[in-house]
Formats: C-alpha cells, structure tokens, sequence
C-alpha cells in the first residue's frame, strides 16, 4: 500500500505525489457525440489566443511546443468548451478537455474528447487521455467518450517539492 511505499522511501527524502489513470479509446465504443454546440477543429495556429486558465487542461503553456490539434464547441461566436491534445510521445497523443463552468453537464466534454480522439486517429496517431485517481468528474468523461482504463501511474517526488506544490 501507499504507506508501506512512503515509509521506505521517505529516508530517501521522497514521497508519493501524483497518481493517475490513464485510458485508450475502445474502437467499438468510440465514436462522435453531439452536445448541441458548433465543433470546430483547431490547429495550433489557432492557439495562440488560448493560452489561458479556463483552458489550463487542454494546452499548456510550459509546453506549448507539444501542443498540436484542438477541437472547440461554441456557442455563437463565443468557445465555451475546448479540448486539445499534445504530443506526449511519437506517436500518442495526450487528450486534455476543459468546459466552462455555465456549459457543463450538457455532454460537451464527451463530445469534445471523442470528437478529437477520432480526428487524431484520422492522423495516425493513438489518442490516450488521463485522470488523477481523485478527478471522478475526468474518469466518468473518459468512459463516456469511449476510453477505458489501460494503466496507471504513481509518480514519486522530493518531499520538499512536493510539501511546496500543497502549499
């Protein structure tokens, strides 16, 4: 358990810190989901704009480099909801999904996950998505959109950094 791999590693000025569940797209259940909301595909030309909070899952800024294929919902002229992917690996690319509060439970995330895991397919790329183990809300998105779970990771880290990311 946790605490037995705490207590072994903690002399070592180590812990525990982050712990996630990762998913690939199940080919049979996987496919595209209306929410009742424009989609757009975005490339990263598109992106420069949306290097903002309300999109923090979706692109990173510290990486942006990675950052490669996006798809938006929108509602009129307005992005109400954004899902990117980076390129995490040569040839997967990680799905990242955000929805601004007022739009949630509408089935935009859905729609906007399965949406760009079928484009990035059309790339010959493998889209995964990932969870934090806590993030029940991201893991019920990831089954609706036609993931499952594939594997999971625990990351371990310097205590000190990671008694500064709890403040």
């Amino acid at each position: 358990n946790m605490r037995w791999l705490n207590e072994r590693i903690e002399p070592f000025g180590q812990t525990v810190c982050f712990m996630a569940e990762y998913y690939l797209p199940d080919l049979k259940l996987l496919k595209k989901r209306e929410c009742g909301y424009e989609l757009k595909i975005l490339e990263k030309e598109d992106f420069k704009d949306l290097y903002r909070p309300e999109w923090a899952n979706a692109l990173c800024m510290e990486r942006k480099e990675l950052d490669v294929l996006g798809i938006g919902a929108y509602d009129g002229g307005n992005l109400i909801g954004f899902a990117g992917c980076s390129a995490d690996a040569k040839e997967m690319w990680q799905i990242g999904v955000d929805v601004l509060p007022k739009y949630r439970r509408q089935g935009v995330a859905s729609a906007l996950t399965s949406g760009l895991a079928l484009e990035i397919l059309d790339r010959d790329k493998v889209p995964f998505y990932c969870s934090a183990w806590s993030n029940i809300r991201s893991a019920r998105n990831a089954v609706k959109s036609g993931f499952l779970p594939a594997w999971a990771e625990m990351t371990v880290k310097d205590i000190k950094k990671v008694d500064e990311i709890n403040g």
